[in-house]
């Protein structure tokens, strides 16, 4: 599935070799798939993307990403939290992919989202739209916390949405999350850091600082590609 393969692409943390592929992502969102509305929407955000400086574009990522837990990209923290019930998930989740021969790098978490949606994007659309309904609740929050947040990144996880669900009901998701708390203002992440300890392990940043499990494709490939 193309689409996916875009999406994730799209909603991975914009490395620098990202803008060197304008063309081949602006051919991508011509996916026959998509509605009208949708592709103009998808190339509105990959226009905003393209057009700012890629260190304000990964700011931005980060912001919105990877401050807090509301936002993550990784699913099984949505799902588990922190209980042991999640490495196993993670396990699983690692065994599925190499049954169909889908490797993932050294520093790759099976259930960072554009991980999963390179892997589905090989895999038939009937076991795609399972794989999503299963997880169509996750997508509808980030969703909703990205319009509340009035973020673009909103548009990508809307099209996800759509897919799982087969309709985005803007509103009711916004209704939904209106009366959170944000866990990404300062005074949150004081409150995390004050309640946990500083663990070292697998998740920790790599020598070059960038996100752990984030690097650009799901699979072994070194350089960025928009198509299989």
């Amino acid at each position: 599935m193309r689409l996916l393969k875009l999406v994730a692409v799209l909603l991975d943390y914009p490395a620098d070799g990202l803008w060197e592929h304008a063309d081949e992502l602006r051919a991508a969102v011509a996916e026959p798939g998509l509605s009208s509305a949708r592709r103009a929407s998808l190339l509105q955000f990959l226009d905003g993307l393209l057009a700012a400086d890629p260190m304000a574009a990964q700011e931005r990522w980060l912001d919105l990403f990877d401050r807090g837990r509301a936002m993550s990209l990784l699913l099984f923290e949505h799902i588990h939290g922190e209980s042991r019930d999640r490495g196993q998930a993670m396990v699983d989740l690692l065994s599925t992919y190499r049954r169909h021969g889908f490797e993932l790098s050294a520093r790759q978490l099976p259930d960072y989202l554009p991980v999963v949606l390179e892997y589905l994007s090989l895999r038939p659309a009937e076991e795609v739209r399972d794989w999503l309904s299963h997880v169509a609740h996750i997508l509808e929050l980030l969703a909703a916390r990205a319009q509340e947040r009035r973020s673009d990144y909103a548009a990508l996880l809307e099209v996800l949405v759509e897919v799982a669900a087969g309709h985005v009901d803007v509103e009711l998701l916004r209704r939904r999350v209106a009366s959170e708390e944000r866990d990404d203002t300062p005074e949150a992440m004081d409150r995390v850091w004050e309640e946990e300890a500083v663990r070292f392990g697998v998740e920790a940043p790599g020598e070059d600082c960038s996100p752990p499990g984030r690097s650009w494709s799901g699979a072994k490939r070194t350089e960025p590609t928009v198509m299989p």
